[in-house]
């Protein structure tokens, strides 16, 4: 198996923390050297290890801040990829 490496580019805010001081984060990260993308997931407290997440393309991320505005809804073709 492939060695992953990743690099934070960008932290744009932490969602939570829990008990053990691990914090939900969302991160522009570079996946294995490639364009940074957006990126959920929670962190140990010196970045070391991480949980499972869930990383955006610019595109996805844009749809997604559409519909918490509530600008595009399930009826919405145009939410339809």
């Amino acid at each position: 198996m492939a060695e992953l490496t990743y690099e934070i580019t960008e932290t744009l805010g932490v969602l939570s923390e829990n008990a053990k001081g691990w914090t939900k984060e969302l991160n522009l990260i570079s996946w294995n050297g490639r364009e940074p993308k957006y990126d959920i997931r929670e962190w140990s407290p010196d970045h070391t290890r991480m949980g499972k997440g869930v990383t955006l393309t610019n595109e996805e991320f844009d749809m997604l801040k559409a519909i918490i505005n509530g600008e595009i809804t399930d009826d919405d073709e145009e939410g339809i990829m």
